[in-house]
């Protein structure tokens, strides 16, 4: 039996995990939830989950990983306000379960210096199943790391054709459904850059060995290629319920959690290049994670202003990550040792200089 706390319970990857474990009640116990602002549901789940210790907010989410005694802290919190929480389940020695991807791009080195070696499980699809390929080889064995991406809803486009979209059709997903930040960053290719840095910190692959292939399916969810010229691919119908489960209960694989591919009929899965004209996020991506330091979290605080901005209709859509590399250009490292507290400040001066910024192009 699992101890579980769930942090953004009722998010999207909250919802789902719950989903996971009520239907496997033997082998998980559900010790604390953490949500928001939805104190309604969060009540709600406490009561069908049977918990007594629930926090609203980042900072009583912190304050609960301390508190609560749990195997597995599964933290799907959006956004870096769940970096508190990270650093505070690696303190506590949880083994943490990782959807909230900014906290670890944002904290760097603040998180991969905490944390024991496997103490990390990657719970985006694409690192779970690169997490899940690793097995089949050694560190030394490993070539290079290759994430997928479904492209978007504009797969295909060229630079010019993307100046006039508009936010809706930003927000029409072919594949996943997810909250505005995030589909927007798939959109413009931000959230793939930002699982390129992910995997680099992860899985201590250098940038030149991590690649971007567009995969429209999304029945590949990343592949590790080998020395030995093989490749290991994950392949399963896109539901994060899978990469969830094993999150919860890593490296054991929980029955029934997802249905598998149906073999018996016909299908095709394509693998086309990535755009890196149309879609320039992955490579301004690689280069801030050579940077380093306080540079992502620079990157990833200029997008969420912009991304905001563009559905406010203040820019357009090729303005979004125009902001982001005018704001990452214009960054100069901190002199000061890396804390929590000078990243914060950092990520604050982003946000105020990207709304600068917004407010001229305006």
């Amino acid at each position: 039996m699992r101890r579980v706390l769930i942090l953004g319970s009722t998010g999207s990857i909250g919802t789902q995990a719950l989903d996971v474990i009520a239907a496997n009640r033997d082998s998980f116990e559900v010790v604390g939830l953490a949500a928001g602002t939805d104190a309604a549901g969060l009540a709600s789940q406490a009561e069908a989950f049977g918990v007594t210790r629930t926090a609203l907010g980042a900072e009583d989410a912190a304050k609960l990983v301390r508190d609560v005694d749990a195997d597995v802290v599964l933290n799907g919190i959006t956004g870096s306000v769940g970096l508190g929480p990270t650093l505070a389940a690696l303190e506590a020695g949880r083994t943490l379960a990782l959807a909230n991807k900014e906290s670890l791009i944002v904290g760097g080195d603040l998180v991969t210096r905490l944390a024991a070696p496997g103490q990390i499980v990657p719970v985006d699809s694409e690192h779970s199943a690169i997490a899940q390929a690793l097995r089949s080889g050694t560190q030394a064995e490993v070539r290079r790391l290759v994430l997928t991406a479904s492209g978007g809803p504009f797969r295909g486009r060229s630079r010019e054709s993307l100046a006039d979209v508009t936010p809706r059709e930003a927000l029409a997903h072919p594949t996943w459904d997810m909250g505005l930040v995030v589909t927007t960053n798939s959109a413009t290719l931000v959230n793939k850059g930002l699982e390129v840095i992910e995997a680099h910190l992860l899985f201590d692959v250098e940038y030149d060995d991590i690649a971007v292939t567009v995969h429209p399916q999304s029945i590949v969810h990343s592949m590790v290629e080998f020395i030995d010229g093989s490749t290991i691919a994950q392949a399963s119908p896109p539901d994060m319920r899978l990469p969830i489960s094993l999150g919860l209960d890593w490296p054991n694989r929980v029955p029934g959690v997802g249905v598998p591919l149906d073999w018996t009929t016909a299908s095709a899965w394509t693998f086309e290049p990535l755009d890196s004209e149309a879609f320039p996020a992955v490579e301004l991506a690689k280069r801030v994670g050579r940077l380093g330091g306080t540079f992502p979290a620079v990157f990833n605080a200029a997008n969420e202003q912009a991304v905001h901005a563009f559905h406010a209709g203040r820019i357009g859509f090729l303005r979004i990550l125009e902001t982001v590399e005018a704001i990452v250009d214009s960054h100069a490292e901190p002199a000061e040792e890396l804390t929590v507290e000078s990243l914060l400040e950092v990520e604050r001066d982003a946000r105020e200089a990207a709304d600068r910024l917004i407010a001229r192009q305006s």
